[in-house]
């Protein structure tokens, strides 16, 4: 629920390839440890965005699995609409070797062939930065490319947020009168008392019509591509300092509320901040997204490799 990553109960962890920056939240020491070069790979939590968002401030990869493809048995709150288990690591293949082992259907093509593919590049309010590195890697690849629209992604964000809000609200509500929640989560839960149960239902419309717009975008695409944050992180003064960002979770929380998998590949940046991408693929192709993640990377590296030959 607090997606900046700062706890003043435990510290604030630090992001070790970007520290002027929020290692992001809210699974925030998982990927710091990955980005650390610490462990292979971490477990995190993503409920609206608190995988995708950290791996993308961290500068690592991060898989939020089909919704229930992955067992939640042991993490809390116990009921969650939206809430899913997965991995962070430093490469796709580190992705793909934790789910073989949290997930026992798990099973990538025995030979790793992709085959062809095709890409629909959803467009969304970004910085022009990240816009502009989001085509600079895309045309790399030299993978075919569609342009489309999810009418209703704004109203997605809205609806997973109302989700959330009211989900959180029954599991953790009580906790408030302790004081001992932390400030930026606090802030939240208060807001969260006041999602009705007409707001709810209407979100649940919300809900349907935005699966359907995704499922019937991928019909005709592999993936859907769009940026991962729509900005640049907040610094970690400004987020100390109490500031929130809820839009940061713009274009990832959508695909809570419709269920797709949805896996976060860092973008290098020539000015040093951190960014990246998020491929979503169709409900229970989690193989299939994370192929089709390694591919794209091995295009665009072989690219890379050309103009540094050529040069």
């Amino acid at each position: 629920y607090g997606m900046s990553g700062v706890n003043h109960y435990t510290g604030t962890p630090i992001n070790p390839l970007f520290p002027d920056y929020i290692p992001g939240g809210s699974s925030s020491a998982s990927a710091a440890l990955v980005a650390q070069g610490d462990v292979d790979f971490t477990l995190g939590s993503d409920t609206g965005g608190s995988i995708r968002l950290p791996a993308a401030c961290c500068g690592v990869y991060g898989l939020k699995p089909t919704f229930g493809r992955v067992s939640r048995k042991g993490a809390h709150p116990e009921q969650s609409s939206l809430d899913c288990v997965g991995p962070f690591a430093r490469s796709v293949d580190g992705l793909m070797l934790a789910m073989s082992m949290i997930d026992d259907s798990f099973k990538p093509s025995a030979e790793g062939k992709v085959g062809a593919f095709g890409l629909g590049r959803v467009r969304g309010e970004a910085h022009p930065d990240i816009d502009a590195a989001l085509s600079a890697y895309l045309d790399k690849t030299n993978v075919s490319c569609h342009e489309l629209e999810l009418p209703s992604m704004d109203a997605a964000f809205k609806a997973g947020l109302d989700i959330i809000n009211a989900e959180c609200w029954a599991a953790w509500g009580k906790y408030l009168a302790s004081g001992k929640v932390g400030a930026d989560v606090a802030t939240r839960l208060r807001a969260a008392k006041n999602t009705t149960p007409d707001i709810v239902a209407d979100a649940e419309v919300v809900r349907q019509r935005f699966t359907a717009e995704v499922d019937a975008a991928l019909e005709n695409v592999s993936v859907l591509v769009l940026p991962t944050l729509p900005d640049f992180p907040m610094t970690r003064d400004a987020a100390l300092a109490g500031a929130l960002d809820l839009r940061s979770s713009a274009l990832v929380r959508p695909f809570n509320l419709s269920g797709h998998p949805a896996l976060s590949i860092p973008i290098k940046d020539k000015l040093g901040r951190p960014m990246a991408l998020q491929l979503v693929a169709a409900h229970g192709q989690d193989e299939r997204l994370c192929e089709v993640a390694a591919e794209l990377e091995r295009l665009h590296l072989s690219h890379l490799a050309g103009d540094l030959h050529a040069t």
